[in-house]
């Protein structure tokens, strides 16, 4: 229990009266029987905050988050005394996530039910504790302010926004794909799956018609095909010191998860296979999936990874891929290749190339873009100038050394990996490389 500013100034002036009293040449009782009620005044009133009940305490809120958009916390305070209730709440929200609304000062009535929102921001994915809320709760005259905790504790999980995703279920597997930006390249000759019969459309090759169903219906009809379904992809993410680098407000690792989720759901809904690992910081793996429904078991294995300053053992990465699919697969590997790292990266490919099909994407900084534009009009300017192209010159050779092994490369900042990642899935599915 703590005094408030009102106690404090009642008791200032009551002492500066009493040192005024002997200048003044007037009697001490008066101002000692004034000393007593003041001090009876404040005796009764801290024993009835401490007799007054504390408002009941209910929070509301999703027990899973979306990284990124803002999440609203819905609080409900219910008056079950007599009198009316006033205080300072604080919801006990974890201490590094961005708050609006906190703390607010109420006035709860008599039998009120008072509901009140703030909005709140997480910073990163995993798992969080909202607390209990902090109470300062003010006494009837206001002399004494006394801290109370409300309510219980509410765990929740931080995962990646599932925004996008959820609004590509709403189309065609076609039209999903072409709005998460990739170019659907045209087919070149038959795919690698009969699918049906339809009739002949202008552009479909001699190959398609079926010179049977023709002569049995007089009219051209060709064959359709599909990629080939039951096929498998691994994704293989580093979240080591490469990609720790941020941009728009996330982690390169951040992207290369939300683009991988991405990938995995349209080879999901292709009817193809999917397994994830992560290499690095957190070593973790999850088994094929199959279906859109296992895109839930590909979350909750990664929800709460997180990129730490260590360096990504490639080779041991490849090892662990191997060893946990058998089967030829695409694995789509997303690191920040750099030079000194091309030795081991370039061991770990060649293991897995023995087996599989191999992908890297080599995520780059959007710093270096706008380095390499801005027009240098000082000296330093020149020298960031320099170091960029020669960064991006390192960069440049260890890819065209993966290259070299007929390893594909995408060179891409982090808003055009969703795009890439699957535009390039589709092209190895179309070319039938698998």
């Amino acid at each position: 229990m703590r005094p408030t500013r009102a106690t404090i100034a009642l008791l200032a002036v009551w002492g500066l009266v009493g040192l005024a009293i002997p200048l003044a040449g007037l009697a001490t009782m008066h101002w000692l029987w004034a000393g007593a009620g003041l001090g009876l005044v404040l005796l009764l009133d801290a024993v009835a905050l401490s007799r007054q009940p504390s408002p009941a305490f209910e929070r509301q809120m999703p027990a899973v988050l979306p990284l990124g958009p803002w999440a609203t916390v819905t609080l409900r305070l219910t008056n079950t005394a007599r009198g009316a209730l006033r205080g300072t709440l604080h919801d006990g929200h974890p201490g590094d996530w961005t708050v609006e609304d906190q703390p607010r000062d109420l006035r709860i009535a008599p039998r009120e039910v008072l509901e009140l929102t703030y909005r709140t921001l997480p910073p990163r994915r995993g798992e969080a504790v909202f607390e209990p809320g902090w109470w300062r709760q003010v006494s009837t005259l206001r002399l004494w302010t006394q801290t109370r905790r409300l309510g219980a504790t509410t765990p929740v999980r931080v995962f990646p926004n599932f925004a996008p995703l959820a609004g590509l279920a709403l189309h065609t597997a076609e039209q999903a794909t072409r709005m998460t930006g990739a170019h659907l390249a045209r087919r070149r000759g038959d795919g690698t799956e009969f699918h049906q019969m339809r009739e002949y459309r202008t552009g479909d090759s001699l190959r398609q018609i079926d010179w049977k169903a023709t002569a049995r219906a007089r009219r051209l009809i060709s064959r359709e095909y599909q990629e080939e379904k039951n096929q498998r992809v691994t994704l293989l993410l580093d979240c080591g010191r490469r990609l720790l680098a941020e941009g728009g407000g996330l982690t390169h690792f951040d992207h290369a998860l939300n683009a991988a989720l991405l990938v995995a759901y349209t080879a999901l809904r292709q009817g193809d296979a999917v397994a994830l690992q992560t290499f690095g910081a957190v070593d973790r793996s999850v088994p094929s999936v199959r279906g859109v429904g296992g895109l839930d078991a590909l979350v909750e294995a990664t929800f709460d990874v997180q990129p730490a300053p260590v360096a990504a053992d490639y080779l041991e990465a490849a090892r662990r891929v191997l060893a946990q699919n058998a089967r030829r697969s695409l694995v789509l590997v997303v690191t920040n290749v750099r030079d000194e790292d091309a030795d081991d990266l370039l061991a770990g490919l060649e293991l897995l190339q023995r087996r599989h099909l191999v992908c890297v994407a080599s995520l780059r900084e959007s710093a270096l873009d706008a380095a390499m534009a801005a027009e240098p009009h000082r000296f330093e300017d020149a020298l960031r100038l320099g170091a960029t192209q020669q960064y991006l010159a390192s960069r440049k050779r260890a890819h065209a050394q993966l290259r070299a092994r007929r390893i594909d490369v995408l060179d891409v900042r982090c808003e055009q990996l969703p795009a890439a990642l699957v535009q390039h899935y589709l092209a190895i599915k179309r070319a039938g490389r698998l």
